[in-house]
C-alpha cells in the first residue's frame, strides 16, 4: 500500500484513514468492490506523492477527492454501463456534494463496521470482509487468524464481495434490530483485529500497536453505543487487561519477553483498573460470554504481583467454562497450559494429543511451541528442543521465531554442559 520512503507515522495515518474514506464512498456509490479498489488507488497515489510533495493539510479530504475521482472515472469507462452514462453524469451531485466539507465529516468507521457484517453474507465471510475493509489486514493475515490457507481466504473474500453485489441490498447504517443481529460478528472482528495487533502473525515486530489501538477505539465506541451489552464490556475489558502488559512484552531490541518473565512494575495500572471495573460491571449483568471469561482470565494474571503468585487453579476453572462455550483450538491450547500448571506437565501434554488431529491447528506453530514448553517442564529436553525448532520454522513472526530458537539453543547448551560434566561411565 505504501512507498518504502513513507515514514511510520504516515503509514499509520493512511491505515487509519482508509476505512473512513471507504465508508464515504460506500454511502455515495454503494458498490463495495469498486469503492475498495478506488480507496486502494488513492492510498497508492498518496504513497507515491506525499514523500515528495509533503502531506496535505487535510489528508482525509485529499484521499476522499482522489478516491472519488477514481471511482467516477471507473464508472464512466465501464462499457457495460454505457446506457447509464447519462444518469451517472447527472447524478454527480450525489458523489461530490459542493457544500460538504469532507475534512469535517464525522468518522464513519463504526458505521462501516456494522455495514460490513452484511445479511447477505455468512458470518465467516462477513468477518473476513470486515477485517479487510475496517481492520486493513492483508489476506494472509486474515487467513492466519482463521487458521486457513491464504488461497482459501482470498476466495472467501471474493465470494463475499460478489454476494453483496448480487444481493441488491444497499449499504446503509443498520437499524437497532439489525445491530443486535450483527453484534456477534462485529465483536469477533474487533477481537481478531486486536489479536493481530497485539501479536502480529508476520514481520519484524512483535506487535502492531496501530491495529490494537484501533480495535480498542472501535470497541469503546461500540460500548458507548450499546452500554447494556455485557459482552461488549467484556471484550473491551479483555483488550485493556491484555494491552496493559504491552510495554513489558519486548526488550530493548524488540525481543519477546514471556509473561512469566515480564517486569510487572511497568504494566499499565490505569488500564488494568479500567478493565477490572468493566469486567465487574459485565459480570453483574448476569450474562457470562466467552469474551467476559477471557477477560476474567486476563484479570487473574494482571492481579498477581509475581508470576509465581498466579492463581492457576482459578484460571484452569475459567478455561473449563470457556471450553464449554467454544471449540476454538487456541482455547484448548491455553487450557492445556493451565492444566499443566495445576496438575503437572503430563496432564497438559495429554490434552494436546487431541489437537494433533485438528486441521485448524495441527500445523500451527503454537501447538509445537506449547508442546515444547510442556516437554521442557516434564524434563524431556531432547523432545522439547525438537518442538521449539519445529515451531520456529512454522512462524512468520521474526520475534517469535527468535524466541523459539533461543529456547532451543538454551536447552541444547544446558544438555551439552550436563553431559560434559557427567562422570565417565
Amino acid at each position: 500500500m505504501t512507498s518504502h520512503s513513507l515514514d511510520v507515522n504516515t503509514e499509520h495515518l493512511l491505515r487509519d484513514l482508509a476505512p473512513q474514506v471507504l465508508g464515504i464512498l460506500l454511502h455515495r456509490f454503494r458498490d463495495f468492490s469498486a469503492a475498495e479498489d478506488a480507496v486502494q488507488e488513492s492510498l497508492i497515489a498518496a504513497a507515491n506523492q506525499w514523500p515528495h510533495k509533503g502531506t496535505p493539510d487535510s489528508p482525509r479530504a485529499w484521499l476522499i477527492r482522489v478516491a472519488t475521482r477514481r471511482m467516477t472515472d471507473s464508472l464512466r469507462s465501464d462499457r457495460a454501463r454505457l446506457d447509464r452514462e447519462t444518469a451517472v453524469a447527472s447524478e454527480q451531485s450525489l458523489f461530490v456534494i459542493p457544500s460538504l466539507d469532507v475534512d469535517d465529516a464525522h468518522d464513519d468507521t463504526l458505521v462501516l463496521l456494522f455495514m460490513c457484517c452484511h445479511p447477505a453474507l455468512t458470518p465467516p465471510s462477513a468477518i473476513a470482509l470486515t477485517l479487510r475493509a475496517v481492520g486493513g489486514l492483508t489476506t494472509a493475515e486474515i487467513a492466519s487468524a482463521f487458521l486457513v490457507p491464504e488461497s482459501t481466504m482470498a476466495q472467501r473474500i471474493t465470494r463475499a464481495k460478489s454476494a453483496i453485489k448480487s444481493s441488491g441490498v444497499r449499504f446503509q447504517p443498520p437499524s437497532s434490530k439489525e445491530r443486535a443481529g450483527r453484534l456477534r460478528a462485529v465483536l469477533h472482528v474487533l477481537y481478531l483485529i486486536f489479536n493481530e495487533g497485539y501479536t502480529s502473525s508476520a514481520g519484524p515486530d512483535l506487535a502492531r500497536t496501530d491495529l490494537s489501538a484501533e480495535a480498542i477505539r472501535l470497541t469503546r465506541a461500540t460500548h458507548a453505543m450499546l452500554p447494556e451489552e455485557a459482552e461488549v464490556a467484556g471484550l473491551l475489558a479483555l483488550m485493556l487487561l491484555t494491552d496493559a502488559r504491552r510495554t513489558a512484552r519486548t526488550g530493548h531490541s524488540g525481543e519477546l519477553i514471556p509473561l512469566n518473565e515480564q517486569d510487572r512494575s511497568v504494566w499499565d495500572q490505569a488500564a488494568i483498573q479500567e478493565g477490572i471495573a468493566l469486567l465487574t460491571n459485565a459480570l453483574q449483568k448476569g450474562f457470562v460470554g466467552s469474551y467476559t471469561l477471557q477477560a476474567a482470565i486476563a484479570a487473574v494474571h494482571d492481579e498477581a504481583p509475581r508470576a509465581k503468585d498466579t492463581d492457576w487453579p482459578q484460571i484452569l476453572a475459567l478455561y473449563e467454562l470457556l471450553r464449554r462455550m467454544s471449540d476454538n483450538p487456541m482455547v484448548l491450547l491455553n487450557h492445556a497450559v493451565a492444566a499443566a500448571m495445576v496438575h503437572g506437565p503430563a496432564a497438559g501434554l495429554e490434552l494436546l494429543n487431541a489437537l494433533d488431529m485438528d486441521d485448524r491447528v495441527a500445523s500451527h506453530h503454537r501447538l509445537d511451541a506449547v508442546r515444547a514448553h510442556l516437554l521442557e517442564l516434564a524434563g524431556e529436553t531432547a523432545a522439547a528442543i525438537a518442538h521449539y525448532r519445529a515451531a520456529a520454522k512454522k512462524t512468520a513472526s521474526i520475534p517469535e521465531r527468535n524466541y523459539l530458537l533461543t529456547q532451543a539453543a538454551r536447552l541444547a547448551e544446558a544438555e551439552t554442559i550436563m553431559h560434559t560434566q557427567s562422570p565417565a561411565g
